[in-house]
């Protein structure tokens, strides 16, 4: 039996019964939609006869995916990690976007930047820490650990450069983005550990950092957001500082490839099911580890962790896990926010700059980072 061939008739589908809560999330402005061109609606209409899940994409969405398609990246699912970390990125897409735009790709100003090394579970890291100008002294500002995605195997903080950013300034806080050893060079669990490492590292540090260690959150996209929850869960059980919330930004939650989300965006972009396929090869030995509940969240044990905030994409294998997940962790007594954003894909958080839904996304995530802090206001509520 394949490797491939072992994974799916090794998993299987969790069902849930009932609808996650969806606590009303906080209104937030919204940047107006580029009216679509004749061109886009040309191709929308093309895509909508030929079965692909970006038909469903929104204007702002379908500027950036175009964007990724001029760029020609090569299928990852074909190619080795080492040239799978050389593709261009749906970042590369929005910076060529707003360059085609006449605008500048530089990073929003009001964050300033720091690289870092922390401390991992097996050496150093690379870090960075985002900071808002005038925050106040050291020590004041509430912490955010934060892990990028990339399926274990590829991307990086620049990559993953924006949403930290956007977090620092929405949620006037410390961010803390960590890198973490990656597969195929090393494989499951030394993501998850170092990931615990360095978030113990952080706690311990915060104070020099400039941050507060007694308000310390985690938060992730896609592999990141796995990696956050497990933060959580290690901390619950190994009886250490726990993080005051946690945001998770379409996380990794299952290993079940037949999820309706799976059959509706089996060839979506910028993930699909090829690709989340490769990653899981890049990230275990042996089919069998993914039943770990490390990976396969929706089997784990949820309860006792902090309050939690989903954000999911429409357009995206893994919108049915996150569901699950949310439902999940209502059913373990955890207080939980769930949010679904239509017309938009895997990898929209952070992409503000020109994606309407990625800045009401960014400003939700920090209201709830906010409300967790203590550090709403009345204006702000």
């Amino acid at each position: 039996m394949t490797f491939m061939a072992a994974l799916l008739a090794g998993t299987s589908l969790y069902v849930t019964a009932g609808m996650a809560q969806q606590n009303p999330a906080p209104a937030a402005p919204q940047a107006a939609q580029e009216p679509a061109t004749l061109g886009e609606k040309a191709g929308r209409i093309l895509d909508t006869i030929t079965g692909k899940p970006q038909a469903n994409a929104d204007t702002d969405m379908r500027r950036v995916l175009d964007s990724l398609a001029d760029l020609k990246p090569e299928s990852i699912e074909t190619l080795s990690a080492v040239d799978a970390r050389k593709q261009p990125s749906a970042t590369d897409a929005v910076k060529a976007l707003l360059r085609k735009e006449g605008k500048s790709d530089a990073p929003e100003p009001g964050v300033a930047t720091k690289d870092i090394v922390v401390r991992g579970a097996a050496g150093e890291l690379k870090a960075r820490t985002y900071m808002p100008e005038g925050a106040g002294g050291a020590g004041n500002l509430p912490v955010v650990v934060y892990f990028h995605g990339g399926g274990f195997v590829i991307a990086d903080l620049d990559t993953y450069d924006a949403g930290p950013r956007a977090i620092a300034r929405q949620a006037n806080a410390l961010v803390v983005s960590v890198h973490y050893r990656q597969a195929p060079e090393n494989k499951f669990p030394a993501a998850h550990d170092d990931a615990i490492a360095a978030y113990r590292w952080v706690v311990e540090n915060a104070r020099t950092l400039g941050g507060n260690p007694q308000q310390v959150a985690v938060m992730g996209e896609s592999a990141g957001g796995n990696l956050a929850i497990n933060v959580a869960m290690a901390a619950r059980d190994q009886n250490f500082q726990p993080p005051v919330h946690e945001v998770l930004v379409y996380p990794l939650a299952g290993v079940d490839m037949n999820t309706p989300s799976y059959q509706e965006n089996a060839n979506a972009k910028p993930l699909n099911k090829a690709m989340m396929e490769w990653f899981f090869r890049q990230t275990v030995d042996h089919p069998a580890e993914l039943s770990d509940p490390r990976l396969n969240l929706v089997a784990a044990d949820l309860k006792n962790l902090p309050p939690t905030t989903i954000i999911a994409a429409e357009i995206d294998p893994l919108r049915s896990e996150g569901l699950t997940l949310s439902q999940r962790l209502e059913a373990a007594g955890v207080p939980v926010t769930y949010k679904l954003y239509k017309g938009v894909t895997h990898e929209f958080f952070g992409m503000g700059a020109v994606v309407a839904d990625a800045l009401d996304a960014e400003q939700v995530a920090g209201m709830q980072l906010k409300r967790s802090f203590g550090t709403t206001t009345a204006a702000s509520n």
